[in-house]
């Protein structure tokens, strides 16, 4: 127990959680010792765009805005992202750097996946990777149609190829 509240098993949060929801065992096993609870306060930064992309944090609880800038310009909310959700997927690609910028919109409860260990561990293990790789393609998927529908509406449909 802490602060009143019941800390929740690293391994059964990541079981439980959509990313890695039917994993097997054995995978999941892999996986847990990369992983730790962290917290983010409502008005900061998890990342910023074009630091170094050394985590992969699976969302518990808040919500992040994804932001895009141009300069002169404020930030672009191009997704908001909450419980049971991933964010980053910068960590897989090299050179490893942030894409976008990730800003707590509340308070955030998230597990953090090392990404140097997950990227060594999916090396190792094919499984592992292909089951990653797997499950990340479909997020990216997701992220540049959010993106696409949110650069339709800031333009007014008036996105050209």
């Amino acid at each position: 127990m802490k602060g009143g509240t019941v800390v929740e098993s690293i391994e059964r949060v990541i079981a439980g959680h959509p990313f890695f929801a039917g994993i097997d065992q054995a995978l999941l096993t892999q996986i847990v010792d990369s992983a730790s609870h962290v917290k983010f306060d409502a008005g900061t930064y998890i990342f910023k765009e074009d630091d170094q992309a050394n985590a992969f944090y699976l969302i518990c609880d808040g919500r992040v805005g994804l932001e895009i800038v141009a300069p002169g310009h404020k930030p672009i909310i191009v997704d908001t992202l909450e419980g049971g959700d991933t964010l980053g997927w910068s960590w897989l690609l090299s050179p490893f750097h942030w894409k976008f910028s990730a800003h707590a919109k509340t308070g955030v409860r998230a597990i953090a996946l090392d990404a140097k260990s997950l990227r060594a561990k999916c090396d190792e293990n094919r499984n592992l990777g292909y089951e990653v790789l797997n499950r990340l393609a479909l997020i990216i998927e997701r992220r540049l149609e959010a993106t696409r529908f949110q650069l339709l509406d800031v333009y007014g449909g008036r996105v050209s190829a």
